[in-house]
């Protein structure tokens, strides 16, 4: 039963509810879901929780700005949106409405090897180019002609993803035919939501995996695209392919998937320029922990050395308040941005970016601090 909201959507909880109405099933729990028995996707949002904030008082916060720098670029504040597979299902050519949104934000978007759309036509639709992010895909060869892509369309920061050298076991994309069979339990999912099947399952075509047309044989044969996918995921990868990579990639380089000191400091010595410390939205390896309880291990690592992001959890302004207090120095948001894509489209989701800047900058002006890099561990309630 969904709970009963306003019209009115603020929260992300109120755009995932707008989302659950409006996608057929098996693309709501495709993003709503995690892996295993979801436990560690769970802890992701709960132990933002036990985070607790100072509030000081009496303290001109007359000039709050939430402004940063994220990987050279300056940015509103300290947030990008994340890497999100299959996110053109969500809208129609979702990823160019919420690369719009985005941009109107001032953040960053992140752009998908797995998008729908392709980066080209992604990059058309704003003025300054996305980050991109990839996968070491057993096709090394597809890897440069993919890095080649990204760097000719004005990529300056890959994000790239260590932590799928096999699938997470993702119950729910089994149960609702998300990978593969019960076309009859699907066909019955897409007649039910009427309007997302003629905006985005009919006008939004093509629903192909924009940025590997070339790879594929049959680029109108969506289960072809899923088996080459899944052919490539490539479990020999080492800390030497980042080597590799580095030399190959001449901007920006953060590795996405790091969840403890000693891989952080491996990523540094591989060459990064910064780290995610993320496990993919416990989409993954259920029963690790959460993002932002191992965030301080990884800041005492490398934080002198590297750029320190996070993902996982990050529901609202005051999530990515504590995460830069804990020494972060931003966050990447996945599920929210699309729920709210998917609820009211580049409206939606430019609205929720407005409503999580002010709650940051609220947040901000309540602890006594009006510069993102005054924040820090002081201002946070010690155990």
């Amino acid at each position: 039963m969904l709970k009963s909201r306003s019209h009115v959507a603020v929260t992300a909880e109120d755009y995932r509810i707008l989302a659950q109405r409006r996608l057929p099933r098996f693309l709501f729990d495709y993003v709503d879901g995690g892996a295993g028995n979801e436990e560690s996707m769970a802890d992701n949002e709960a132990d933002f929780l036990r985070v607790r904030l100072r509030q000081r008082v009496m303290r001109d916060v007359s000039g709050v700005d939430t402004s940063t720098e994220l990987c050279g670029r300056r940015v509103a504040m300290p947030l990008a949106l994340a890497p999100l597979g299959l996110a053109g299902m969500m809208a129609r050519r979702g990823e160019v409405q919420a690369a719009r949104a985005a941009t109107g934000a001032g953040v960053p978007f992140t752009v998908s090897t797995v998008g729908i759309c392709p980066l080209e036509e992604v990059n058309a639709a704003v003025p300054d180019a996305c980050w991109f992010q990839l996968y070491m895909l057993r096709d090394r060869g597809l890897v440069e002609t993919l890095l080649a892509r990204a760097a000719a369309n004005g990529c300056d920061t890959l994000l790239f993803t260590v932590d799928l050298a096999v699938a997470g076991m993702r119950h729910r994309d089994t149960q609702n035919g998300m990978l593969g069979g019960a076309p009859l339990a699907k066909a019955m999912q897409l007649l039910l939501r009427p309007r997302w099947l003629f905006d985005v399952g009919i006008m939004g075509k093509p629903h192909h995996f924009g940025n590997l047309l070339e790879a594929v044989a049959d680029p109108n044969d969506f289960d072809s695209f899923k088996r080459f996918v899944d052919d490539q995921f490539d479990p020999t990868v080492t800390w030497k392919d980042i080597e590799w990579l580095r030399g190959l990639w001449p901007g920006k380089l953060v590795i996405k998937g790091v969840m403890s000191a000693e891989d952080a400091q491996a990523a540094a010595d591989a060459g990064a320029d910064g780290v995610v410390v993320s496990n993919h939205g416990g989409r993954q390896l259920d029963g690790v922990a959460s993002c932002v309880s191992k965030l301080p291990e990884v800041v005492a690592a490398v934080g002198d050395r590297l750029e320190v992001l996070m993902d996982g959890g990050v529901r609202c302004g005051t999530d990515v308040v504590k995460a830069v207090a804990l020494g972060a120095d931003g966050v990447l948001m996945g599920r929210p941005w699309a729920w709210a894509l998917a609820g009211r489209g580049e409206r939606g989701l430019a609205q929720y970016l407005s409503v999580v800047q002010h709650e940051i900058a609220v947040t901000m002006a309540l602890m006594g601090v009006n510069r993102i890099d005054e924040l820090n561990t002081d201002l946070l309630e010690s155990d």
